[in-house]
């Protein structure tokens, strides 16, 4: 009788010992588990940002760009309204390039074109050229659409694909892109002065030097 009786109160003493562990383990499950869903809820509900570098390169860019008039036709706003000829021709530093494109008889082409890119040189890059040498270029049409058309890429061009990039153009030559950023060079010669300027059926990429086809 006695050894039975000290079993049963070595039990009940084993069992009083290991209760308050028991509890403990189980409040700490509980605790963790409640915070670790909590920081669940937090870290899905956070709002995700879109990279700043991709955003800011939707948009156009270079120094370039600050000549754009911030109004009306020929503003950004302007030209991603209208097809890339007619978006040039309210454009004022391009008007040298749209008396060529009108010389050339392109503006049709041009207009009715769907996603192409076309590098359009300022009318500083064709002041580059002896004024001889210009005049001579516009007066024979088939040499001048082949040197418009040496700036027409038949794609819409990212300033990502620029980064080292060479492509077939309307006149069927190459043309090579080099850079990053906001820093772009094409055919090793002409700078991107105001890049990733959208119209309605084309980007565009303004120039301070007129891409001459090789002979």
């Amino acid at each position: 009788m006695n050894t039975r009786h000290l079993r049963r109160v070595a039990v009940t003493v084993s069992a009083a010992a290991l209760l308050p562990f028991a509890l403990t383990a189980c409040s700490d499950d509980s605790g963790t588990s409640s915070s670790g869903a909590g920081a669940d809820k937090a870290a899905s509900s956070a709002p995700a940002k879109a990279p700043e570098s991709a955003a800011a390169m939707s948009k156009p860019f270079g120094p370039g760009c600050a000549s754009v008039p911030k109004e009306g036709a020929g503003s950004f706003e302007g030209m991603a309204q209208d097809p890339v000829a007619t978006a040039a021709s309210n454009n004022p530093a391009l008007s040298t390039l749209v008396t060529a494109v009108k010389q050339a008889g392109l503006v049709d082409t041009l207009n009715s074109a769907e996603n192409i890119t076309v590098f359009a040189p300022t009318n500083d890059a064709f002041a580059k050229i002896p004024k001889a040498d210009l005049d001579k270029l516009l007066a024979n049409k088939a040499e001048l659409t082949k040197v418009l058309t040496a700036h027409v890429v038949g794609e819409r061009l990212t300033p990502a694909q620029l980064e080292k990039g060479s492509f077939d153009t309307l006149a069927k030559t190459e043309l090579t892109t080099a850079g990053s950023g906001e820093q772009y060079t094409v055919n090793d010669s002409s700078k991107v002065v105001c890049g990733n300027v959208p119209t309605s059926n084309a980007t565009v990429y303004i120039v301070d030097t007129v891409l001459m086809p090789a002979a």
